[in-house]
């Protein structure tokens, strides 16, 4: 069986990892790019090597050579700089988007109809600019952030609970940031709601560590940022698209008028299928919830105003 082929962009912690998830779970020929010489190559070469033992049968290889990015169905970039400890994701704007902004210039010339999905920090803003940049209809272009963030929030309850991590369900919406959205009144254990289990306080807690997921990894890990989490959740995204599953994920999109909102790229339900982003989900929201998520669309359209004054005045 042929398989579809999937670029990474950015063979660090994240994109490494993605690239070996994307071929252990069978999902695509993988090619690696990366502008420092050797380590896209070097990685590729090792993943490979894991082939025999783990049984996959697609390739991967590295390369430097941005050309190697023609016929991809879907490019992922990670590549970028990673927080530090005490810096924020809006820190990284200025250095990331001038990486991100001919990123995704070159995606549209050398993969034209390809899916893109952004890693890259920070998240909503760097999914706006590859929109831009590249061109493309707004269903080929999402983030990884809504996955990830939901994810960190069912493990958090799951650890707390002692219960297997599926057994809770739930979704973050918002801004990858301090203004993300986690759906309260949605959040289930069992099938049951998360508030039998769990007094509001305590749950408050929780939520609060949802947001400070990211942060609380650099905090610790002293040097990078999280990537285990990110590919898995970036992975689980390309897997709904190369398999054209029509499943409802969270990610950041380019809104008009769903949710009330336009102009916009923020966290909101998406379908995701072969054509990547098939529609927008609107759940219906409680007061508060629609409230918060119109305070984190508000902070993201205020970068989005701020990165076109950092872009101009770098001309």
């Amino acid at each position: 069986m042929t398989l579809p082929h999937v670029t990474v962009i950015g063979a660090g912690q994240v994109g490494a990892t993605t690239a070996h998830l994307l071929a252990l779970k069978g999902l695509a020929d993988v090619t690696l790019i990366d502008v420092v010489e050797g380590l896209a190559q070097g990685k590729a070469l090792d993943m490979s090597q894991s082939a025999p033992v783990e049984g996959f049968g697609g390739s991967v290889r590295g390369t430097t050579d941005v050309a190697a990015l023609a016929g991809s169905r879907i490019v992922i970039v990670t590549a970028g700089l990673a927080r530090k400890p005490g810096m924020s994701r809006e820190d990284l704007l200025a250095a990331n988007a001038n990486i991100i902004g001919p990123v995704a210039e070159r995606v549209a010339k050398t993969a034209p109809e390809a899916v893109l999905i952004v890693v890259t920090n920070p998240l909503d803003l760097m999914v706006a600019l590859a929109l831009q940049r590249s061109g493309f209809p707004r269903q080929r272009v999402m983030g990884m952030a809504g996955v990830l963030d939901s994810a960190r929030l069912r493990a958090f309850i799951a650890q707390r609970l002692s219960v297997p991590p599926t057994a809770v369900q739930g979704m973050v919406l918002g801004s990858h940031g301090d203004l993300m959205v986690p759906l309260t009144s949605s959040i289930t254990v069992h099938g049951e709601p998360v508030t039998t289990r769990l007094p509001p306080g305590e749950l408050e807690g929780i939520l609060q560590r949802t947001k400070d997921g990211g942060a609380e990894i650099v905090a610790l890990l002293k040097q990078g940022s999280a990537f285990y989490a990110p590919a898995s959740s970036v992975v689980e995204m390309a897997g709904a698209i190369l398999r054209d599953r029509h499943a409802v994920l969270p990610a950041c999109a380019w809104l008009d008028g769903e949710y009330g909102l336009r102009g916009v790229c923020i966290g909101v339900p998406v379908q995701l299928g072969a054509a990547g982003i098939e529609r927008v989900v609107e759940l219906p929201l409680t007061t508060e919830e629609r409230a918060a998520l119109a305070a984190s669309a508000k902070q993201v359209s205020d970068g989005i105003r701020n990165l076109a004054a950092v872009q101009a005045s770098a001309k």
